[in-house]
């Protein structure tokens, strides 16, 4: 029971499907397999590791300059992201080319820094939040919860793209729709 609990906590808490972040990545990735799971894989590399320097600015950023947290949040994305690509680049040449692209379409997707900003959000309402390993478990839940969306969207992709969906709604239209509604669904597992 205690699992169950868990699963439905997470798919309630869930960022993409209750904000939506993320979902134009999504719909890019759903037409592959491949590409979504590695996709949603490196999005929670870079909610998980994203959430510590979150942290670490939370923590050390005076009050003040809050306001430069965005700043400072677009900056830690960015240096993970070069460090990224630079490792991925110098471990497997060969692999480098197939595989930055996830790199790419991750590194800035909103989900990664609309994870940041309600983790920290959450961590100024509560302030027993406001630790290490709270921000590390709230990344690491955003991005399973980003996979667990990336499954939802990958089971719907070739029903809500036939030709049995009319043209003018096909594609995007019903994906937002399908979207919507997994979205309350979830929603009211609170």
């Amino acid at each position: 029971m205690f699992l169950i609990t868990d699963l439905i906590a997470l798919l309630a808490a869930n960022l993409i499907l209750t904000q939506a972040l993320g979902t134009s990545t999504l719909f890019i990735a759903a037409g592959n397999r491949k590409n979504l799971i590695w996709t949603a894989c490196t999005i929670t590399v870079f909610t998980t590791v994203g959430s510590v320097a979150a942290y670490i600015t939370d923590r050390n950023l005076p009050e003040k300059y809050s306001d430069y947290s965005l700043l400072i949040y677009t900056l830690s994305v960015g240096i993970l992201y070069v460090i990224l690509l630079s490792a991925l680049y110098f471990i497997s040449r060969d692999n480098f080319a197939k595989t930055r692209k996830y790199i790419h379409v991750s590194a800035f997707n909103c989900a990664v820094m609309g994870t940041l900003f309600t983790i920290s959000r959450k961590a100024s309402e509560d302030s027993s939040l406001m630790n290490l390993g709270s921000y590390i478990r709230a990344g690491f839940e955003a991005g399973i919860g980003f996979i667990l969306a990336a499954v939802i969207l990958t089971a719907a992709y070739r029903k809500l793209n036939s030709v049995k969906v009319p043209a003018s709604f096909r594609g995007f239209p019903a994906m937002l729709i399908y979207l919507g509604i997994i979205s309350m669904a979830v929603y009211a597992l609170k």
